[in-house]
């Protein structure tokens, strides 16, 4: 069964303000934990598996915000963005494995090496990123090595070096031994770390047939793709492809290359971002249904989905032939597209889901 991730709304940030009206106002990472909340619970009511609570200098701590909501939820789990090199994997386990066991399990992981130099030297991190894929490699390793409960980890690498490890808190959960791990990025070095020691690569999306051809040494390894964007759905084409507009209408996407996101996109060295920002710039519809039109003015991750429910439904199910199980969405505005994607969309691809389990059980 495909599943469905949402991005958590972020502490400020309005519900139903469109995002280019939402660059005007002021952020602040503080957590608003009473909104975030009715989010989540609202992100149950329309069937979303997890919430991502990303991680940036410019949000709260991901783990602790997580922590705070969850006593205000029933049952959906927090897809925590984390990246390696920002603190000791043994205390990460410790951290991880507390969460679990006081929620059950409700805790995904989002792998994320860092896509912005600058960035990570706030932190004191300064490698380049092929080597932050091989840290995180590392990283993860040693979180295995826990949560697999062999005895003393005992790990001697490049980055991490551990003697004798343990912990006494365990990891909990109804069907797991460790968190369900998405390692994101679009490089090579991503898909072999998604490979060899993740359960999923998570990358920004393509056409479906190029994205067949990258899926399959990950799926090949008995591991699962999915993808990051956006989703504009309406009751019709011409509304929906009228709303993608609105998201950059009157912003001036010359003047905006010359500024903010082009000099992030300048300053980055995310392989996924640089290539999306590219692909932005030569063609706006990839497909008839896939937009870049908003990337090169609000960043790759709002490359989207625009259509009608049937339309985006088809879509999930021509990206599901490719390989596609996991999604991680964003929308705007953020609640009513959530709960209209619930509604609208998810039963549709809940159906086509059936109808495909069915013919492929007849084919066999």
């Amino acid at each position: 069964m495909i599943q469905f991730h949402w991005r958590l709304l972020q502490g400020g940030e309005p519900r139903n303000v469109s995002r280019s009206r939402q660059l005007e106002l002021d952020s602040v990472a503080r957590p608003d934990v009473k909104a975030q909340a009715e989010f989540c619970a609202n992100a149950e009511a329309a069937g979303m598996e997890a919430m991502l609570t990303d991680i940036s200098y410019g949000k709260p701590d991901p783990l602790m915000l997580a922590s705070s909501i969850v006593p205000f939820t029933e049952s959906i789990k927090f897809l925590v963005a984390i990246r390696s090199g920002m603190i000791s994997p043994t205390y990460f386990v410790q951290q991880v494995n507390t969460f679990s066991a006081f929620t059950n399990g409700r805790i995904l992981l989002n792998i994320v090496a860092g896509h912005s130099p600058k960035e990570q030297g706030y932190y004191g991190d300064f490698l380049p990123h092929d080597e932050r894929y091989a840290r995180t490699e590392e990283f993860l390793a040693v979180c295995h090595a826990f949560w697999r409960g062999d005895g003393p980890v005992n790990f001697d690498g490049n980055y991490y070096k551990i003697v004798d490890g343990q912990i006494r808190t365990p990891f909990v959960s109804p069907d797991r031994n460790h968190p369900y791990l998405f390692v994101a990025g679009g490089s090579e070095a991503s898909r072999r770390v998604a490979i060899t020691q993740g359960d999923c690569w998570m990358r920004l999306p393509d056409t479906p047939e190029r994205i067949k051809e990258d899926a399959q040494p990950v799926l090949q390894a008995g591991k699962e793709v999915g993808l990051r964007l956006s989703i504009i759905a309406r009751d019709t084409k011409e509304e929906a492809v009228t709303a993608a507009y609105k998201l950059v209408e009157g912003v001036d996407v010359n003047l905006n290359e010359k500024g903010k996101e082009k000099n992030f996109v300048k300053g980055s060295d995310s392989v996924m971002m640089m290539k999306m920002y590219e692909t932005a710039r030569s063609k706006e519809w990839l497909t008839p249904w896939l937009w870049t039109g908003a990337v090169r003015t609000f960043g790759a991750p709002t490359i989207a989905m625009v259509g009608t429910p049937e339309e985006i439904s088809d879509a999930i199910m021509e990206y599901r032939e490719a390989g596609i199980t996991q999604y991680i969405f964003s929308g705007w505005p953020k609640e009513e597209e959530m709960i209209y994607f619930g509604k609208k969309v998810l039963p549709l691809v809940r159906e086509k889901e059936k109808k495909r389990a069915q013919e492929l059980m007849l084919n066999e």
